[in-house]
């Protein structure tokens, strides 16, 4: 990884954090409402893995604030749909859990748990059909391993030797409930090896997760069928707005935060590049201004109009169709 490369993951970080804390902070005013889920501390894996897999098709889960600022969407369109305002990305409709670019190619935020994955066994389908090499990669829970649909699309993608990355970012938790009172095991990779190749990184170590996805695209890209890849995470908030997270000790918390991605970067930057603590300060000061900017933005935007509400609801007829 370049110094420049390192740079723009760690602003990235930095951005993500700062733009989820001033989006609880607003969530908590009243300017937010319905769900919210906080990618604090999982920035590492969020911003190395958009980063990592620049071209192709990405589907994620509603946990993907981070990601798709990562993935290049206006910080100030993604407030604004977390506000619900009509300058918001998906036009204040999908708020925060629905965040859809496909200019970006980013089909984030499937409101259903795992509902994500077999549309992207889809899509990569698709992309096969087509002759396109840049493949599809699907971001899941730990959770979202237990689902029938997760195994039916292991199996059509590794039948059909598909172009696709699967990878589940292990937090270890189902909303509140711990992976392993659900699955005999806490390395969810362990469903998926007789069906394909798998791996496992840190997923606390953003440049660990940018080498481990570029290393698995290639793969997927040179016609080897899909991957899978696990990266172990932590998130330092519940699992949304609505839950304390009194189900996880102080002690599992501290171990959990001091593996900050953002602080491993901070010394991955200044070890390897000599970036000064003064340099990493104004990093952090160019963040903090870009989200007072979304989040002004969002404040002053317009709300949707009433006219639209059942706009994009239903399939327009289609005037001397041929079928």
């Amino acid at each position: 990884m370049n110094k420049l490369l390192a740079e723009e993951i760690y602003y990235n970080m930095v951005l993500g954090r700062t733009f989820e804390l001033a989006a609880k902070e607003h969530y908590m005013a009243g300017d937010i409402s319905g769900f919210l889920h906080l990618d604090i501390g999982q920035e590492g894996f969020s911003v190395a893995a958009m980063k990592a897999f620049e071209k192709g098709d990405v589907f994620t889960t509603y946990r993907e604030h981070v990601m798709a600022i990562a993935r290049g969407m206006d910080p100030r369109a993604v407030m604004a749909e977390l506000f619900g305002k009509a300058g918001g990305i998906s036009r204040g409709r999908g708020g925060s859990m629905h965040l859809f670019d496909p200019s970006h190619f980013f089909y984030g935020g499937d409101a259903i748990v795992g509902g994500q994955i077999p549309n992207a066994v889809g899509c990569a389908y698709a992309r096969k059909f087509q002759g396109s090499e840049d493949g599809v990669m699907v971001i899941f829970g730990d959770g979202a391993s237990n689902g029938g649909a997760f195994f039916e699309s292991l199996n059509i993608a590794s039948a059909q030797k598909l172009p696709l990355l699967f990878v589940c970012e292990n937090n270890g938790y189902a909303i509140g409930t711990k992976i392993t009172r659900v699955a005999p095991f806490e390395k969810q990779a362990k469903k998926a090896e007789p069906y394909m190749m798998t791996k496992e990184v840190d997923g606390m170590d953003a440049v660990a997760v940018y080498e481990a996805v570029r290393e698995a695209q290639e793969l997927i890209q040179a016609g080897h069928g899909p991957v899978f890849l696990e990266a172990m995470t932590c998130r330092y908030e519940g699992h949304s707005m609505s839950d304390p997270g009194t189900y996880r000790s102080k002690e599992e918390m501290g171990i959990c935060k001091s593996k900050d991605a953002i602080e491993r970067m901070e010394s991955y930057l200044k070890t390897m590049y000599g970036l000064t603590d003064t340099q990493l300060q104004g990093v952090q000061r160019r963040a903090q201004a870009t989200v007072d900017d979304a989040a002004a933005f969002a404040a002053a935007a317009a709300e949707p109009e009433l006219s639209e509400l059942f706009e994009d609801v239903f399939c327009k007829e289609r005037v001397n169709a041929s079928f």
